[in-house]
């Protein structure tokens, strides 16, 4: 028990000194104007198609949950994270490669692809109506990327106890993850990730008992059951394109479309942040969600971050210098 303290409390230190070497100023003298590029350049995308906001935001979270925050998921070449089929479907690589081509221009070699990524996601928050923060920097790239250390991604198909495991093991509690799985509100998904749910969920031919009764029949119409599975479904109904609170609402009435996202309510920790959340008194709920999301995501931007001579800062966010 005295090595497991001994263990944590070196890993809290560690995590504090990572934490330290990041500040809000970073760029101040180097590149004052890398905040504003970085947010027109996703202003711009989000404009063309407002569905590049929840694209962002799962690419900065499917970053940081392998080789930590070090925009190692933007690496094309072969067998990167980027080709591994946990990171089917991911966007927004677009987004990053304009705003680090405008900065290249501006200040050749100062920006980090780790550090645009995690600005366009709090941009992308901002932008849909979710609240801001002011976003410590200082990150550098990494330079592994391999599509092996992705397969061990959070699933939409885990208990609670699974993701909880991973979650815990990259430094994130409970209330961090039903935070964090609140970006859910401006989400989608492809019918193919929750159509057992719809049809054959215990392989006898029925719907999870979970699901509300009137949401089961709109998911069946909009994913019939010899469908393609390739249909885009939103991941909150009520409010698919703002930041709100409206996808715990959805949660605790029976109405999540993801098992993962419904099972946040079977199990007493993760229920009682959801209900928290859904407002169970006088509309506080919308003020406290927007309090704990920047705090979860600063928190989740601090993983695994590389330092002075730790990473590199690439020239162009896809390669290795």
């Amino acid at each position: 028990m005295e090595a497991k303290v001994v263990c944590f409390s070196v890993l809290l230190m560690l995590v504090i000194s990572v934490k330290s070497q990041l500040r809000n100023s970073f760029y101040a003298s180097t590149c004052p104007g890398v905040e504003g590029i970085v947010r027109s350049t996703v202003q711009s995308h989000f404009n063309s198609d407002p569905t590049i906001a929840p694209g962002l935001l799962r690419l900065h979270f499917h970053d940081c949950f392998v080789q930590g925050c070090d925009a190692s998921v933007l690496i094309t070449r072969s067998s990167s994270e980027r080709t591994a089929f946990t990171n089917t479907g991911l966007r927004g690589f677009e987004v990053i490669d304009d705003a680090k081509a405008q900065l290249e221009s501006m200040c050749p070699g100062v920006v980090s692809c780790a550090d645009i990524l995690t600005l366009a996601a709090r941009d992308a928050v901002d932008l849909t109506g979710g609240p801001s923060w002011g976003v410590p920097l200082g990150r550098r790239d990494g330079r592994v990327s391999s599509s092996s250390d992705a397969l061990n991604l959070p699933s939409p198909l885990e208990s609670i106890a699974s993701q909880r495991q991973k979650f815990a093991a990259k430094g994130l509690d409970d209330h961090d993850l039903v935070t964090l799985v609140g970006a859910h509100t401006i989400g989608q998904t492809d019918c193919r990730f929750f159509q057992y749910r719809l049809y054959n969920y215990t392989s006898t031919g029925n719907s999870d008992p979970s699901i509300n009764q009137a949401v089961l029949t709109q998911l069946q119409t909009l994913c019939p059951k010899n469908g393609n599975g390739l249909t885009k479904v939103a991941l909150d109904k009520d409010s698919r394109t703002n930041f709100d609170v409206s996808f715990f609402k959805n949660v605790r009435d029976g109405n999540a479309v993801l098992e993962s996202d419904q099972r946040l309510l079977g199990d007493d920790a993760t229920r009682a942040i959801v209900q928290n959340y859904a407002g169970n008194f006088r509309g506080l709920f919308g003020v406290r969600f927007n309090f704990d999301f920047p705090k979860a995501m600063i928190k989740m931007g601090s993983i695994g971050v590389k330092t002075d001579s730790n990473g590199e800062i690439r020239n162009i966010c896809s390669k290795f210098n």
